[in-house]
């Protein structure tokens, strides 16, 4: 009976006494900000910076160097007009692109016939570097806004295809039997459940998109253009102007950056029934 009693007393708590805490509480309690984490790595970027050009790396340009030209960019108007031709550009050929793919993504993943037609050419031109297609659009069609947007158009279009393919694949089949139980029609369940199922793959393929939009732009913006990060990075770079190419770069790395947030966060307003870690 003794045994008894000091068994249960040892695993019971003295009154008074608070419980430890669990192992998720306390990961949850030491968990950093992402905030301050990003912020503590922008600190560490920009000292690793200006140590390297402190030492002369490679002639590379100081952060102050780069601050100061960027505010004689912004004072005549220089960067805020290349900024926003590219961004115009990029949204241009990214929201055509993106429109196009999702279309013929759940096309493909829903229909096989459309799928065995189509994806020979997708696997196709997947291979073929947008920028390979530069003269191309060129010849084709003059040296206007149309190949540059074209060709930006293209490479958001074959990263955003696949994914939306891949995601319509890739629905649960029980979920779509279930839903034929329960006397949904076709429509009703790519609606209900298609859609709702393949939105996490096709906003992941819209940000992959978006990042080889912006990583055409620099050679789309060569195609007889007179404004726009890409052309004023090509034309520093004739005059060996590297505080102008640094600026170009930040604003690019800036503006895609900030899309790319938007996208992740319309990616949490659509898949709230998502378990996230």
């Amino acid at each position: 009976m003794d045994v008894i009693t000091t068994g249960k007393a040892a695993a019971e708590p003295a009154t008074g006494t608070p419980a430890a805490p669990t192992r998720p509480q306390a990961a949850r309690r030491r968990r950093v900000p992402p905030l301050v984490l990003n912020l503590i790595a922008l600190a560490l970027g920009l000292g690793v910076w200006a140590l390297l050009a402190s030492r002369g790396v490679g002639d590379l340009p100081g952060p102050v160097a780069v601050g100061r030209r960027a505010g004689e960019m912004l004072g005549d108007g220089t960067l805020e007009g290349d900024m926003l031709a590219s961004l115009r550009r990029v949204f241009t050929g990214f929201a055509l692109g993106t429109a196009l793919a999702v279309a013929l993504g759940f096309l493909m993943g829903w229909y096989p016939v459309v799928r065995g037609l189509c994806e020979p050419y997708i696997q196709f031109f997947r291979t073929i570097p947008p920028l390979a297609l530069i003269p191309l659009a060129i010849v084709l069609m003059g040296i206007g806004e149309t190949p540059k947007i074209f060709v930006i158009f293209l490479a958001a279009f074959l990263s955003s295809v696949v994914a939306t393919f891949q995601g319509v694949v890739d629905v649960d089949r029980t979920l779509i039997d279930a839903a034929r139980v329960l006397g949904a029609g076709d429509w009703t369940i790519f609606r209900k459940v298609v859609i709702p199922a393949s939105t996490p793959f096709i906003l992941v393929g819209m940000r992959i998109g978006l990042g080889s939009a912006w990583a055409t732009v620099v050679a789309a913006e060569l195609i007889a253009a007179q404004e726009g990060l890409g052309f004023r990075m090509q034309h520093a770079e004739t005059y060996y102007d590297l505080d102008t190419i640094f600026v170009g770069l930040i604003a690019i790395g800036v503006l895609g950056l900030v899309m790319d947030r938007l996208l992740l966060l319309a990616e949490r307003r659509l898949t709230t029934w998502q378990e996230r870690r």
